[in-house]
Formats: C-alpha cells, sequence, structure tokens
C-alpha cells in the first residue's frame, strides 16, 4: 500500500511534533500509538495499550522504550519526554524521517550512528514487537533500553503511590505483575538487567490542551542492554500479556513479514488500485475487532478513546468493511448487533467494551436495514438475508407500535424519540446541549428509507410486506408539510410540542436533513432536493465536512477546543464533521444529474483530504474540526465513519465503483 513520509519540516520542535500521532491497531481491541517523535502526549499513548478478556476496557501496561547509545563518555538519547517547565531528552532532535508504510518506522542518525526502528502489533494478540536495525561506524558503543511500564485504564493515570510491581528476570527478559492484577512479559535479544525504579511527573499535554489529568509517574523496572558491533546490528525487543520468553529475533521478524503480508493481502482484495483509495484502505483495518464476549466481529468508533457504537459501526459498515470487501467480517458485525437486538432497538453502544450494552439510540436500529440493504446489493446473499430478516421485523414492527425511550409512531405515521437519541446526543451537566426530543428531519428520513428497504428486501425473500408499504406511503404523504420550511428553502431540523401542546418547529440550518436526499429511498421532489443541497452548501460545507450549525445561528460555536464542558457545548454547535461529506457528495451528484462537473467538484473535496492524512492522526482522518478557518482537527485522531464515508464517497460516488 502507499506509505506516508515525514522529514524533519514536521517535527522539528516539540510542540510540532506532538501534533502528529500514529496508531496501530491489533483486531482485538488494544493498540499502540504515541506521536511521531515518540514522545507521550496523552494518557491514551503507549506501545501496548491491551484489551486483556479478563478485564473491561483497555489497559495500558508499556507506556515506551527508552532508547540511548553511549560512547567514550558521549550519549545520545532517542527518547523525547515532557516534565514540568521542561522537555528532556530530546531526542527528536535526532530523528530524519519518520513513515508509516504500513507500520511506523523511525531513522535516527545520532553522530555516527543510523536507528532504524519500527513498531507493530501481532494481529489477534496484545503483543506488541519493536524491531532495531543499528548501523555502527565507531568501536565500543553500547546500547541500552529503558521500558517504562505502567498498569491503568487508558482513561486514567497513575501515581508511584497507586501501584507496585514485582519482577521475575529471566535470560531472556522479565515478568511482571502489578499489584492490581496485570501481567505481562518484555523479553529481547538484548540482555536484561533489573535496576527497579521510579520515572515522576510526565506531562501530557495534550490531555492539558483538554481540560483533563495531564501529569503521572511510570516505573522502570530496569534495561536491555547490548555492545554495538561494527556494521549493522538487529535486535528487538517485545511486550505481551502472554508468555513470549521463547521469542527470538528470527521469530520476531518473521511476524513482521506476516502482518505487512496481510496488510497487503487486504489491498489485493479490495481490488482498488488508485493511490487516494488505498491510502484509506490502510486506515480502515484498526477498527475492525473482534467483540471480546460474543467472538463476533464489531467496530471501534474511535481511537485512542471509543468503544464500539451501533450507530457509528452501522454507518461505517459500507465503507469500512464493503469496500474492502470484507463480506464475511460483514456478516459479522451484522450478526452481533443483531443478537443484541431488544425491543427492536440495536444497541447504542457497549461501554467498557465487553460490558452491557445501553439501548439510548433512535437511529442505530433504522441505520442496521441500510448496512443490512448495502451488504445485500454488494453479495446478493439471501440466506444471511434471511437469517436477518427477523430483526428488520422485529425493529419495523416494535418501532410502528411503539418501544423504549419515547421511540414511536405517530397517527401521521412519522417517527417520535424521546431526548437525546439522535446523533446530536451531547448533555453538559446532564442537559441536552442540542434537544431533539419529538419528531426529527433524518430519523424520518431513515425511517421510511427503512420501510421502503424492507419491502425490496421482503419480497425478494418472498415475504408479505404490503404493511410496509402502506407505513411508508403514509410517512412520504405528510413528510413534507410537517418538515419543510419555505422560508430557508430547506427542512426543518425538529418538529416537537411544548408544555402547552403547541407545536413548534425548529429551523435551525443543520446538516441532518441531508439524509432526506442522500438515503436510497426519498420523498421530496427534485426541485426541494436541489434546494435542500444548495442550503447545506451555503451554511455548512467546509473542505473537511458540513458544520453542524450555521454560521448565522446566534448559538453557532466556531471552536472545538478548552475543557470537556466547552467541547460539549460546541460539539454539535457548529463543529465540523468530515463523515457527513459521504451523504453531501452522493446528494451533490443525485441533484446535479451525475454530470462531468459534478463528479470532478466531489473529487477535489474528497481529494483535499490527502494533506490531512500526514497531520493530526497519520494516514487516518480525525473525528472532528473546527467549524472557523483554519478548520484545525480535533476530537479522536482517527474515527470509522470518518474514514468510512469519505472511502466509500470517493470509491462509489467519484471512481464509480460499486454494486
Amino acid at each position: 500500500m502507499s506509505g506516508i513520509r515525514l522529514g524533519t519540516d514536521s517535527f522539528s520542535t516539540y510542540e510540532e511534533g506532538i501534533k502528529r500521532e500514529w496508531i496501530i491497531g491489533n483486531g482485538i481491541g488494544g493498540y499502540a500509538s504515541s506521536t511521531v517523535t515518540g514522545a507521550g502526549a496523552r494518557t491514551y499513548h503507549g506501545l501496548l495499550v491491551a484489551a486483556p478478556k479478563t478485564s473491561p476496557g483497555r489497559v495500558l501496561l508499556l507506556s515506551s522504550l527508552d532508547e540511548e547509545i553511549s560512547l567514550n563518555g558521549e550519549i545520545y538519547p532517542l527518547a523525547t519526554h515532557k516534565y514540568p517547565g521542561t522537555v528532556s531528552p530530546r531526542g527528536f532532535a535526532y530523528l530524519s524521517k519518520f513513515i508509516l508504510a504500513p507500520f511506523p518506522l523511525w531513522v535516527y542518525q545520532p553522530g555516527d550512528f543510523t536507528v532504524k526502528k519500527k513498531i507493530f502489533m501481532v494481529h489477534n494478540s496484545n503483543m506488541a514487537c519493536v524491531l532495531y536495525e543499528i548501523r555502527c561506524r565507531r568501536e565500543g558503543a553500547l546500547l541500552r533500553i529503558s521500558p517504562l511500564v505502567n498498569a491503568r485504564s487508558f482513561h486514567s493515570t497513575t501515581r508511584s503511590k497507586d501501584i507496585s510491581f514485582s519482577q521475575k528476570t529471566e535470560t531472556e527478559g522479565v515478568k511482571l505483575e502489578s499489584s492490581n492484577g496485570f501481567v505481562f512479559w518484555l523479553t529481547s535479544n538484548l540482555q536484561y538487567h533489573a535496576e527497579p525504579k521510579w520515572y515522576y511527573n510526565f506531562e501530557y499535554d495534550l490531555e492539558k490542551e483538554r481540560g483533563l489529568a495531564f501529569q503521572e509517574d511510570n516505573f522502570n523496572p530496569g534495561y536491555f542492554e547490548s555492545k554495538l558491533k561494527l556494521g549493522t546490528s538487529y535486535f528487538f525487543i517485545a511486550a505481551s500479556t502472554e508468555d513470549i520468553s521463547s521469542l527470538t529475533l528470527e521469530k520476531a521478524e518473521e511476524l513482521y513479514t506476516r502482518e505487512v503480508y496481510r496488510q497487503n493481502l487486504l489491498a489485493f482484495n479490495s481490488r482498488l488500485t488508485e493511490p487516494f483509495a488505498l491510502k484509506l484502505l490502510r486506515a480502515t483495518d484498526s477498527f475492525i475487532v473482534k467483540h471480546p464476549s460474543t467472538g463476533e466481529k464489531t467496530i471501534i468508533a474511535g481511537y485512542p478513546w471509543f468503544s464500539d457504537w451501533g450507530r457509528d459501526a452501522m454507518i461505517s459498515l459500507p465503507g469500512l468493511v464493503l469496500i474492502p470487501r470484507r463480506f464475511e467480517d460483514a456478516k459479522s458485525i451484522l450478526r452481533n448487533f443483531a443478537s443484541n437486538c431488544r425491543r427492536g432497538l440495536v444497541p447504542n453502544n457497549f461501554p467498557a467494551f465487553g460490558g452491557e450494552p445501553a439501548y439510548n439510540t433512535v437511529d442505530a436500529s433504522l441505520w442496521f436495514i441500510h448496512a443490512l440493504s448495502r451488504y445485500f446489493a454488494y453479495t446478493e446473499d439471501l440466506l444471511f438475508l434471511s437469517d436477518m430478516w427477523g430483526t428488520v421485523e422485529d425493529i419495523l414492527d416494535n418501532y410502528s407500535k411503539g418501544t423504549d425511550f419515547g421511540i414511536g409512531m405517530e397517527s401521521d405515521y412519522l417517527l417520535r424519540q424521546g431526548p437525546q437519541l439522535t446523533w446530536m446526543d451531547a448533555k453538559v451537566n446532564n442537559n441536552p446541549v442540542t434537544p431533539r426530543a419529538g419528531k426529527a428531519c433524518e430519523i424520518n428520513a431513515l425511517w421510511y428509507n427503512a420501510l421502503e428497504t424492507a419491502s425490496r428486501l421482503g419480497g425478494l425473500l418472498g415475504k408479505e410486506t404490503s404493511s410496509y408499504e402502506t407505513l411508508a406511503a403514509g410517512v412520504a404523504s405528510n413528510f413534507e408539510d410537517v418538515f419543510w420550511n419555505p422560508e430557508t428553502n430547506s427542512l426543518f431540523d425538529l418538529v416537537y410540542q411544548d408544555k402547552a401542546g403547541n407545536q413548534i418547529k425548529d429551523p435551525s440550518i443543520r446538516p441532518n436533513q441531508i439524509f432526506a436526499v442522500a438515503l436510497p429511498y426519498t420523498m421530496l421532489s427534485p426541485e426541494k432536493e436541489k434546494a435542500i443541497v444548495d442550503r447545506v452548501k451555503k451554511d455548512l460545507l467546509t473542505p473537511f465536512g458540513l458544520r453542524t450549525l450555521s454560521m448565522d445561528d446566534s448559538s453557532y460555536i466556531g471552536l472545538y477546543q478548552g475543557g470537556p464542558e466547552g467541547r460539549d457545548l460546541a460539539y454539535h454547535s457548529g463543529t465540523v464533521w468530515p463523515w457527513l461529506l459521504g451523504p453531501y457528495v452522493k446528494a451533490y451528484r443525485k441533484v446535479h444529474n451525475y454530470s462531468k462537473e459534478s463528479l470532478e467538484d466531489m473529487r477535489a473535496l474528497l481529494k483535499g483530504f490527502d494533506p490531512h492524512l500526514e497531520t493530526a492522526g497519520i494516514g487516518t482522518i480525525s473525528e472532528v474540526f473546527n467549524g472557523n478557518y483554519p478548520y484545525s482537527p480535533g476530537g479522536c485522531i482517527a474515527q470509522a465513519w470518518s474514514v468510512a464515508e469519505i472511502l466509500r464517497a470517493y470509491v462509489e460516488d467519484v471512481l464509480g465503483i460499486k454494486p
């Protein structure tokens, strides 16, 4: 696959270096992540953030590896850390290149040495491995590598008084056990020497910016050491929750080759050849993981901190799984969420990545039906469609009769729902930032699409679907009268009743209306669909997605920044979301009659993300961007539906590769 290469202009200072992060997943929810300079700038950074079966959530075990080369009293440290008031050591000064192809590779040039360092994770295993290739031009040099370890939730921080470690030293490395019950191994072909001590007061600047805890201590159990010979030497260090004491350099290199092959096979199986599409394809893999309790596949909503969310998974499935032609994974994901469907509700999320599901969502179930229909479009798999049909019926029957959280169909056939059940669900002090209880425009667009989709798919299975056609006709007969706003030539975002029983229509210009144009089955005239796209383009479009609120609105907040409260207030009040470009591109092409001009416009819009792949999360797409110029990225550095919808739109709607 295509690689990404960064030079010294990308990390010439500590501040520049921490703006660029990398992340690789292991297929079971764990990951390795840090900045391009190796400086930890988040509580979530670490070379082994594991997802043990015995523990809900993810656990930081190996924070970093501090390498240094010494020769005749000269010491060349390669690590970079931030402490109160200082950056020390400043190993990034020796860093000449950072390459992601497909895994992170660093090239350091300290003195008469060239150090190539690459890290990878073993798929379906809580194991991270670092390989070193060191070219030495002077005799008598010594390499020392000091691991900094921890044993905590990746959401928290540690102080030395919080935990302790015991260690069992072996020739090949060390077995570590924390006082809070975590066991893991470090092994290498360097000689291990126990010398336990704590390093105090690391500072994580990106957490400080977010108004969260940003100082902690890390434990150093000892160090690995070896003399360097003239010429080239090869070393490795691995960390794992399994006993890897027998791991050799040859086996580690073999594992690396296997992981590179697996990545190349993903590209080959996708049948994609266009360079931008292949870059995005590489970013898809980390999101697809095995669910710890069901054994089925699921989709991580975003790295580093999210777990699996139903809405995000269903929206992301076409881009992350169908475009790469991972059809067995698609079936597994759909089975996973279908098996957890209750009273017509697909889970909103699994809070602790393996915890009990929460069901507070109105749209995840409707997106499930859409995702299933896209799977069928790609595969024509009638047998699997038949297996899932019971879930489709359960969703539609419960929605039409009424189910939990105030979700149900009213006499005008339109759906209403309780508070904070749509994707705009942020709260501050338990108060909704964007109250949307009532009838939401995109929910009813999804409702109509689900009914028409079920009617078509059910017919292919020989099912009786006339009731769905009747409901769909009812929705279509009322949707325009309820939601069309002639003053703005667009849709009301929400229609609801106040405490006095008066009908209130919210005229806020938000991106939710784009789904009334972009979904496969829609209800409005071509003229009104064109008017919606024009309004969205005028008020909401940016180079990196759609704003969540018009800049002309008095409630608009253009900067996603500050502590949790400030960020939550801005989350859906102007902040830009890249994933919304997916439906925008589809809608734009549609209302412009798939013209050549619209094709080139949308190609240029989507390829505008190419430079972003070298910032924030290297090789992937951020969760959000500021609504104000210059649209700086924020939130998660790697968001599933951001990657998925940009890739899907580029492949299906620009390259024209679709069923």
